[in-house]
């Protein structure tokens, strides 16, 4: 077939400047277009609105439970509720993502966040902290329809040696949301018993986001779109095929009963589930350490650097399994090193040395976060063809389950006895991950898919 057929299969002009061609096997030719980075850009932007609102409240729990009266665990709970949500809508979520496409997710979820981020504007009195809840709770049940998308969204647009790296930017903008989150409330919201102007800063940071997500909905309005006219690899066709065929509930079945998917699903709960509770817990952690003073801003900055660092740590992750596709090394790799991490986080925080802790922060930051991606391709791979939205949805579901149990008890432990022993505990649950990484087999599904011809 050449270029000038490949053009009339894909309905677009053979020197149309806004597609590549990469391949054909006597089938459907598979293409690239230049219109899916800023597909991408669109979804990491709405993804960092969504990520942003999960821990500005916890970043400054000091001053929310002063401004509302409320608890510690109250304030932690604006957190834990993205998880608890997750929970049980995952699965009427990933049915929908599989029934009415990516796009219309996206729109879903975009408006969600928008309309919860206007609500908690309606929340700034120190009586409200209910409303509050309400407006996050909307936000956190639309992150159903973006937490899953990533590798959905790299599989139906990107090519098989970039595919990688697109999952890794797609967590990329959630991870900047969170980064933004840890650094920018602590900046805007004055650390002072005076709730008059507590409850100023607070109008203006939720009124900034409120119009944020405003923009960035109508943007997606007019220009996301569900999927290129023709497949990016021979993969992505076949997977295309399958899924069409098979029905929600089978695709379901197909990945619990998939041994090596079962022991990643384990490995990845327990990963993230140490990073939300490390993250959830780090105002408190901080602010309860007599060797650190200005505790808000100093925590926001450690989540800022963990956050930021560990973004680039999901692009160089993304990169070398484009190049490597050495899923389960680079998986088990990571994992020891996120434990390594851990520990020297533990320790460097009864040390008091505040540019020893951001040192170690980075560290710890990219390696837990660039695990995120590996996760997600490295279950595409064991769980192909079933739709990636599917299999990333129950590793999601893992990583909440995970965060609401190592959360509360972490909340709960820095209260009663230290943070020494909070983190002590934190990191040896990182060992049970680290073996079922190990026994995992690397049953690579999908890179053999791509030598398969489309039929």
């Amino acid at each position: 077939m050449n270029e000038k057929e490949a053009a009339a299969v894909g309905k677009l002009s053979p020197n149309s400047p806004t597609v590549e061609l990469i391949a054909g096997n006597n089938g459907p030719v598979s293409r690239l277009y230049h219109k899916r980075f800023f597909i991408l850009l669109l979804f990491c932007l709405y993804s960092m609105s969504n990520a942003f609102q999960w821990i500005e409240y916890s970043v400054l729990n000091n001053i929310v439970t002063h401004y509302y009266g409320i608890s510690e665990l109250a304030v932690n709970l604006t957190s834990v509720v993205y998880m608890v949500v997750y929970i049980p809508g995952i699965f009427p979520a990933s049915w929908l993502i599989n029934k009415k496409g990516i796009r219309f997710s996206v729109l879903l979820g975009s408006f969600g966040t928008c309309f919860g981020s206007w609500i908690k504007c309606l929340s700034v009195e120190p009586d409200r902290f209910w409303i509050t809840m309400t407006g996050q709770t909307i936000v956190a049940a639309s992150q159903l329809f973006l937490l899953s998308l990533p590798p959905r969204l790299a599989a139906v647009w990107f090519g098989p040696n970039e595919v990688s790296r697109a999952t890794a930017v797609g967590v990329f903008g959630n991870q900047l949301g969170i980064a933004l989150g840890f650094v920018i409330p602590p900046l805007i919201v004055m650390d002072t018993k005076n709730k008059e102007v507590v409850g100023n800063d607070m109008q203006i940071l939720f009124l900034s986001v409120a119009i944020l997500t405003t923009i960035l909905f109508g943007l997606n309005i007019i220009f996301f779109e569900e999927k290129p006219l023709t497949p990016p690899s021979i993969a992505q066709a076949n997977a295309e095929i399958a899924q069409s065929e098979e029905s929600y509930v089978k695709s379901m079945k197909a990945l619990f009963c998939n041994r090596n998917y079962d022991l990643l699903l384990l490995s990845y709960g327990i990963m993230c589930g140490v990073f939300y509770a490390v993250s959830t817990v780090l105002n408190q952690v901080v602010v309860s350490n007599p060797l650190y003073k200005d505790g808000s801003k100093l925590a926001g900055i450690m989540g800022f650097i963990m956050t930021v660092v560990g973004m680039f740590g999901s692009v160089v992750c993304g990169t070398i399994l484009d190049t490597t596709h050495r899923y389960k090394e680079t998986t088990l790799v990571i994992y020891v090193c996120s434990f390594i991490g851990m520990l020297g986080f533990t320790w460097s925080l009864e040390v008091g040395r505040v540019w020893l802790v951001y040192i170690v922060c980075a560290a710890l930051g990219f390696f837990m976060t660039g695990y995120l991606p590996i996760g997600f391709e490295f279950a595409s791979e064991l769980s192909y063809p079933q739709p990636e939205g599917t299999s990333s949805g129950l590793l999601n579901a893992s990583a909440q389950i995970f965060g609401i149990i190592f959360t509360v008890l972490a909340s709960d432990l820095v209260v009663r006895y230290s943070s020494l022993l909070t983190n002590i505990l934190l990191s040896s649950t990182l060992i049970i991950g680290i073996i079922t990484t190990a026994v995992t087999q690397a049953d690579l599904r999908r890179q053999e898919a791509l030598k398969i011809p489309i039929p």
